[in-house]
Parts: C-alpha cells; sequence; structure tokens
C-alpha cells in the first residue's frame, strides 16, 4: 500500500509527460564476438494465452523450446491492430509518428491524409531495417507486411524494398488466402503479393506458413559473410483461419466443452507457466452461453476453434523447421529470436448482418464440414477471442489487456548472461523492440527513438521504464496512458463505455476494478497526460458514431462495390442493347 500511494503522489506531481531518453548501446555484445543474427517473428492474431509457455493447451513445442532457452515477457504490449503494432516494432517510435494513426481499414474518410494518418508508414521514418543495413547487416523479408503498397502514378512505392529490406517476399494487405492466390475477399479484389518490388509468383497451390518459412530459409542461404535480419510476418492465425487436414484432426473434439471452459483452464495455465497471478474471474459481456446454443451451434462454433488451434500448431511446426535449420547451419547459437504476436485475438464477425452473411456465403465455402479447409472461411468470433486472452479482458481491435498484451519471447541461446526460462514481468512497450535489437547487435541508436532497449531487464538488471513515465496510445478512438503499474484505459462502442477507467494492471491485469471513483486525482492526473500526449502527437477525435468494424464494412463496400457491380452493369448494358436491337428489327418488319 505504502508503495502504490508513494507511486500515486509521483502520478500527481509529475503532470509533465515525461519522456523517455534515448536508448544507448549497452556492453550487450561479448567483446569480440561475431554481431548475431536476428530472427524476429511477427505472428497475427493470437491471443495472450495461445502459446503453451504462456498457459495454452495448444500444441507450440518449438515456440516454447524458445522460451525455455530465453526470457518471455509478461507485460509486453502492442496496438490493438497490425499495421499500427507493425509500425511500432519496426521503426521505435509510436503508431501516430510513424504515420499509422489508423490503417486503411479502418480509418474514417475524414482522417484520410491528416498528419500522422497516412495510414502506411510515413516517408523519412528509418526502419529497423535501414539502420542494420547501414550497419551492415543482410535484411531480409517473408510475409505480411501491411505498411504500404508499390509504386502507383499517384504514390511512391512503400514496400520492404522500399525500407531497407534487401530481400522481401511481402503481402501488403491484412490478409490473404492460406492455400492459394486469392485474396480475402470480404476486403480485398485480389491478392497483392510481391517478390523484390515486383508481382510475386507463388505456386498453384502452397500454405502460407510453409511459403514463408522456405522463403526465408531460401533467403538467410543466400547471405554470405554477414549476419542477417530476418523479419517473418506469418498470417497465422488471421482469417480466414485455415490448417492442414491432419492438424485440423489432431484437435477434434477437444473443444466441445466451450469457450467458457477454456477460458477458465486458460486462466490457471497462465498462472501456473508465472505469467500472470492470480486474479479475479473476467466474464466477458460478449462471451454467450454455451449451454443454450443448439447442438448443431456447438459442432460448428467448437470446429471453429479447431481450426484455430491447428493452425496454431502447423505454424510452429514451421518455426521448428527454422530453427532446425539455423542449427544444421551453425548459426543456432549466435542467433537472436524474437516471438511477438501484433495484437490479441480477432473477434469479428463476418455474418453479422444479412448483408455481410449473404457476401461471405456467396465468396466461400461456408459449410460446417469444411471449416478450415481450401475454399472455406473460418473465423472464431467474440466469445472464442475473448478465451484466447484469457484471463484478460478484450481482445483485437480493443484498448483493454486482451487487445494489447501479448505473447512475447526472446531468446539468445549463445548468451551465458541471461537466466534461461525466466519471466520478466515489467512493463514493456512494442516501441521498445528497435532499440533493444539494436542495443544486441551492437549498433548506436541515435536520434529519434521512443522506445528503451530491454537489455537491462532480461539480464535481470533493472527495468525498462521509469514509474513516472507517460506512454500514450490511440487506436479508432481508443485510448491508454500507461504510468507506471496504472493504466488510463477508453473503449468506443462496441468495445467499451467510451468513459475513461483506471486499473492497476500488475494486481488486476484483468481490468476488474476500476480505481477512478475511489482516486479521482489519480484519474483526472493521467487524464491530463493523456491530453498532453495526444495533443503532442496530433491525435483525432473520431467522428460521432464512430465504430470500427462499422468502417471496416464501410471502406470495403466503397472500394469492392464498384468493381463487383462493374461486371453486373456490363451485362445489363448488353441486355439492354440486344433488347433494343430486337424492337428496331420488329418494328422494321
Amino acid at each position: 500500500m505504502v508503495r502504490r500511494a508513494a507511486l500515486a503522489a509521483m502520478l500527481l506531481a509529475g503532470a509533465a509527460l515525461a519522456q523517455p531518453d534515448l536508448a544507448q548501446p549497452s556492453t550487450a555484445k561479448p567483446a569480440g564476438a561475431a554481431r548475431p543474427n536476428i530472427v524476429l517473428i511477427i505472428v497475427d492474431d493470437w491471443g495472450y494465452s495461445d502459446v503453451g509457455a504462456f498457459g495454452s493447451e495448444i500444441a507450440t513445442p518449438n515456440i516454447d523450446a524458445l522460451a525455455r532457452a530465453g526470457t518471455r515477457l509478461a507485460n509486453f504490449h502492442v496496438a490493438g491492430s497490425c499495421s499500427p503494432t507493425r509500425a511500432m516494432l519496426l521503426t521505435g517510435m509510436n503508431s501516430h509518428r510513424a504515420g499509422l494513426g489508423n490503417m486503411p481499414e479502418t480509418i474514417p474518410p475524414a482522417h484520410v491524409g491528416k498528419p500522422g494518418y497516412d495510414a502506411v508508414l510515413a516517408r523519412g521514418i528509418p526502419t529497423l531495417a535501414n539502420r542494420l543495413h547501414d550497419a551492415g547487416y543482410a535484411t531480409l523479408f517473408a510475409g505480411k507486411w501491411h505498411l504500404g503498397r508499390g509504386a502507383t502514378d499517384r504514390e511512391p512505392g512503400n514496400l520492404p524494398g522500399n525500407r531497407g529490406w534487401e530481400q522481401a517476399l511481402a503481402l501488403s494487405q491484412s490478409g490473404a488466402d492460406n492455400f492459394e492466390n486469392t485474396p480475402n475477399k470480404l476486403l480485398y479484389e485480389t491478392a497483392d503479393w510481391t517478390q523484390n518490388g515486383q508481382p510475386a509468383a507463388l505456386p498453384e497451390r502452397f500454405y502460407s506458413s510453409t511459403l514463408i518459412t522456405d522463403t526465408a530459409i531460401r533467403q538467410m542461404a543466400s547471405v554470405k559473410g554477414r549476419p542477417f535480419f530476418a523479419t517473418l510476418g506469418y498470417l497465422s492465425n488471421h482469417i480466414p483461419l485455415q490448417a492442414p487436414d491432419a492438424d485440423l484432426a489432431r484437435y477434434q473434439g477437444r473443444y466441445e466443452a466451450g469457450w467458457s471452459a477454456l477460458r477458465d483452464s486458460r486462466a490457471a495455465g497462465t498462472v501456473k507457466a508465472g505469467v500472470l497471478p492470480a486474479s479475479p474471474h473476467v466474464t466477458m459481456a460478449s462471451t454467450r452461453d454455451w449451454q443454450a446454443l443448439t447442438p448443431q451451434e456447438r459442432a460448428r462454433w467448437s470446429g471453429a476453434m479447431t481450426v484455430y488451434a491447428a493452425m496454431a500448431t502447423a505454424l510452429d511446426r514451421e518455426i521448428g523447421r527454422l530453427v532446425s535449420h539455423l542449427k544444421a547451419s551453425g548459426q543456432y547459437d549466435n542467433t537472436v529470436f524474437v516471438f511477438v504476436s501484433d495484437n490479441g485475438a480477432e473477434a469479428s464477425n463476418p455474418e453479422a448482418n444479412w448483408f455481410t452473411t449473404a457476401n461471405t456465403r456467396a465468396m466461400y465455402d461456408m459449410a460446417p464440414a469444411n471449416q478450415g479447409r481450401p475454399g472455406s472461411f473460418t473465423y472464431i468470433g467474440a466469445s472464442w477471442a475473448s478465451a484466447a486472452a484469457s484471463p484478460l479482458k478484450g481482445y483485437k481491435f480493443s484498448a483493454s489487456e486482451g487487445g494489447l498484451r501479448v505473447p512475447f519471447i526472446i531468446a539468445a541461446p549463445g548468451r551465458t548472461d541471461w537466466q534461461p526460462g525466466r519471466v520478466a514481468h515489467g512493463f514493456a512497450y512494442a516501441t521498445d523492440l528497435a532499440p533493444t535489437l539494436l542495443d544486441l547487435a551492437g549498433v548506436s541508436a541515435g536520434d529519434g527513438l521512443e522506445g528503451r532497449s530491454l537489455v537491462p531487464m532480461l539480464a535481470g538488471t533493472g527495468s525498462a521504464h521509469r514509474a513516472d513515465e507517460a506512454i500514450g496510445y490511440e487506436l479508432s478512438g481508443n485510448a491508454v496512458l500507461f504510468k507506471g503499474d496504472f493504466k488510463l484505459v477508453k473503449n468506443l462502442p462496441p468495445y467499451g463505455d467510451g468513459r475513461w477507467h483506471v486499473f492497476d494492471i500488475m494486481a488486476d491485469p484483468g481490468e476488474t476494478r476500476d480505481l477512478g471513483p475511489a482516486q479521482p486525482a489519480l484519474l483526472a492526473a493521467m487524464k491530463g497526460d493523456y491530453a498532453r500526449w495526444a495533443a503532442a502527437n496530433k491525435v483525432l477525435a473520431m467522428p460521432d458514431g464512430y465504430s470500427a468494424p462499422q468502417q471496416i464494412q464501410d471502406n470495403a463496400l466503397r472500394h469492392l462495390l464498384p468493381r463487383r457491380l462493374a461486371p453486373l452493369a456490363g451485362a445489363l448494358l448488353a441486355l439492354l442493347l440486344v433488347w433494343g436491337t430486337m424492337r428496331g428489327w420488329r418494328r422494321a418488319a
């Protein structure tokens, strides 16, 4: 209690927003040692407890092996959606300064082009690849990019090759089919895969996790005489959820007890894994009553979670194959591995109303028996997404812990100064990754980074952030101010009530006890800190009635509907011409 009171006093006294010191390289690289290779694995839409080492029942033995060899960060935070997170991870700057104040899929038209709302990675900002390439690293990219597209008549190229990566197989969009070169048809007309900036010639049939791993291994094998920085952006577990048949068979029947039972077992798993303390049970309003579902509904939904788990295990196998390659080539001991999810699990429902349901069923095979297979579109929805975040509250897009706190593992097998298998509980943020990797590579961070190197925390000798340091975040109107153990948070509907709340996320990671009513001075001080951060970063207020799910649908319709209607309009015009011609013939007769 004394510690919390002192910290609250510091929060009130330190009204000015504290700016972090520039990260300075430590003695991370032993004298005379070769610079380490770096493998950054960014997975898509994994919930906090989806990894075995974080309490999951899903089989992830290869990721768990990295956890045993390295350190799990139990309090690592990202953005509530993919592009802003990737921008922060790869630049060390907050998403607004990096140009991703919002994404193409969720940005309201009124915000397009405003400062910080490029909806792509802003020009002139150096990436990790730029900095490491300048220091002599080979820079390699394979997988999801989602930070810009190739050059058009109206804008220059903004693919990995334009931002510091020498070799790149990149998907510019949020997701795509996992078995063939087709897009997420609910959002895009084509799948924008490129190879070194040119349209990629993908195999007729493939599996996305295998394709990305194959590419990364080839890229690594092509590097001679230089350390490499390899960025792997897997599509797993972004919708559409799809997995090989053998992996689907492994989980048949595993989820028949339902999402509430899974949420309870996952909560116990995080405590057993040592990543979270035992905390009050969180009941999510979005979680439906499993017993109230019909047998057919339960079979359909248990099948959806089967696909989700199978897709995660399929990816884990590919990570094992990548690690085996590095061991066989003698590079494993001199490689730093990072595993991180870009946000919490995806809760969106593409069958939320009659229109989206009709569109989804017109584009995909939605038969329950074919979930996860080629041509299908499987999603887990809010109830399972809530369980994937257990025991946290919320999921992707929300600013609750289930949307922002993700599994994070960093391993450097050749180091002897890090305790293997350790769990670090100190607060860490997406912007901390870039200075950390530069520190480990022995590269000066220079100017422009907002994050702090995590190396002292990884070595068990200190924390990355001061207790009085204020760190702001905003995406689609959902906003946060982190300060010490405290979190100020506001979620717009449908993710929250639009009001500010304060939680002690160290003692109460499930955000069950709002401290604001009992500590109004703390609430006011943190709101002041957030207002200063938002003004400094030119954060825009959302339009009245804004909803991220609705904006996704509106933006997709705006781009896809004219293209989808064009063939129908052409056919209608042809019919009218034929009809008119036939009428002319009849009159002439």
